[in-house]
């Protein structure tokens, strides 16, 4: 019972002593109290007093309002019980009077009192009062006793104030915590709630099984990390609690959350967390700030969903994205690009080596012979001769450049900022190893082949047909040259 919003009211706990001159009078004496009874007339607060014979001897205005029935009906009456209860019994001030052990008086209070001062009987208590008013109220009411000068107890004086307001918005306030309960708890989504102190308030089984902690291990403690990080750090609503900065938020969930759209002051994330399930687990979670009804932030609500089958779907589909682009690019016999590729990729090169005025050399590359080695071993054995120069050209490439099967067993090499000294000096390294290479037939036989190249440096005037076509050209020239040679367009014309 809490009784100690109301310890201040008029006469709750005090002890009272009439002082007379000669030996104690009556406490009905005309005049030794009529101080006392002009300032419980005025007094707002309900007041009765009783004499050592249990008779009702003031019955202030406040107590007539309270209980209904007027000071006429009371005074001089020994039953005050009338006033309370349906059938005779003691009021508090009654107990009072009679010096009633504890246990008397716990017998009529049953958990519903307190004794202030242990050496005397003042005692303060809160209890329902049916017959009160239209529907009972709620009383919380108060007694002390009464003595003369000699400290023989004459009376008691007990005080009563209607506390049923309160007492219903706590009942109230306990059934929208219990209605509020049994929302999150039974919420198919992982929630948890904290305080204004960062204690956890709110785990549902939701919660519970997202996790595996278990509510009755978190409730009340600052331990809600534990179930999402291996070390001590704030989850979401913590740092919605503590009105984080977005810049601290980032430092935690870096470029994977953002604000909400919904709530002021909320945020929503994205992370992995890898210490759930078995591989870990893609978390979706929203945090938004309590208020209570002055907006003053009182606590944090954070939600958490797992998202790991939307995301394993999207990986899986951006890799077959990337798998069908690659494939769309590439050719399948040398994975080197494919001419297709080739075509997207040029037009940009050329702009970028004309507006910046940056070189930029196109290699062709032709297989000699290579019709009499699939006519002689086979297109296999071919194939395996395409797939060695494939290899050759990888091994001499640059970060920068880029290497294309054109066709057949032509091919066309891309070096970006490369003038013709060095794109010749590249031709010349590739050339000579892939001459030195050598294709195993199944009979054992050696295969050798060479390739004949044709070098040409973009020209301001160059399309892509141009660049290709010149290269083109001085390959077709060390073909005529003797093959296995590199012939640099414009030389030979």
């Amino acid at each position: 019972m809490d009784c100690q919003a109301r310890r201040d009211a008029p006469y709750c706990h005090k002890q009272f002593y009439l002082t007379e001159k000669a030996d104690p009078m009556p406490l009905t004496t005309e005049g030794s109290l009529n101080g006392l009874t002009q300032w419980l007339e005025v007094n707002p607060v309900a007041t009765l007093i009783i004499d050592a014979e249990h008779r009702v001897t003031h019955w202030n205005p406040a107590c007539a309002a309270l209980t209904g029935i007027s000071a006429k009906q009371m005074i001089g009456c020994a039953e005050p019980w009338r006033a309370f209860y349906p059938s005779p019994r003691p009021i508090l001030a009654d107990l009072v009077v009679d010096s009633a052990p504890a246990k008397v008086v716990e017998q009529y209070y049953p958990g519903k009192y307190r004794r202030l001062e242990p050496e005397d009987a003042v005692y303060e208590a809160e209890d329902f009062f049916p017959a009160c008013g239209n529907g009972g109220r709620w009383l919380f009411f108060s007694a002390a006793p009464i003595r003369n000068a000699a400290g023989k107890i004459i009376g008691a004086i007990e005080t009563l104030q209607d506390v049923s307001e309160r007492r219903c918005a706590e009942a109230a306030l306990r059934d929208s915590e219990a209605y509020l309960a049994q929302i999150v708890d039974g919420s198919s989504v992982a929630t948890l709630v904290i305080d204004a102190g960062h204690r956890v308030t709110h785990w549902n089984r939701a919660c519970e099984a997202m996790t595996g902690t278990l509510a009755s291990d978190v409730i009340g403690t600052n331990g809600q990390w534990k179930a999402f990080y291996p070390s001590k750090r704030p989850i979401m609503a913590d740092l919605v609690l503590d009105d984080a900065s977005e810049n601290a938020i980032d430092r935690l969930y870096h470029g994977r959350f953002r604000p909400s759209l919904l709530i002021p002051g909320g945020y929503e994330a994205e992370d992995f967390f890898p210490h759930f399930g078995d591989s870990g687990r893609w978390l979706f979670f929203t945090a938004a700030p309590l208020r209570n009804g002055k907006g003053e932030l009182v606590g944090a609500i954070e939600t958490l969903q797992d998202v790991s089958e939307r995301r394993w779907a999207e990986e899986a589909l951006r890799e077959s994205e990337e798998r069908y682009r690659c494939l769309s690019q590439t050719d399948s016999l040398t994975g080197l690009y494919n001419s297709r590729y080739l075509h997207e990729r040029l037009p940009g090169e050329l702009e970028r080596a004309t507006r910046y005025g940056r070189p930029l050399s196109l290699l062709v590359l032709d297989c000699d012979n290579f019709k009499s080695i699939n006519d002689c071993y086979g297109h296999l054995e071919g194939d395996k001769v395409l797939q060695n120069l494939a290899e050759v050209i990888r091994h001499c490439l640059r970060r920068s450049d880029s290497a294309f099967r054109y066709g057949g067993e032509e091919f066309v090499v891309l070096l970006p900022e490369a003038d013709t000294a060095a794109a010749q000096a590249f031709a010349e390294r590739l050339r000579s190893m892939f001459a030195a290479q050598e294709t195993i037939s199944p009979g054992g036989e050696r295969i050798c082949c060479t390739v004949s190249i044709g070098v040409a440096r973009h020209l301001p005037s160059d399309t892509e047909s141009s660049l290709i076509r010149r290269a083109d050209d001085a390959c077709y020239a060390a073909k005529q040259q003797g093959k296995n040679c590199v012939v640099l367009a414009g030389s030979t014309s």
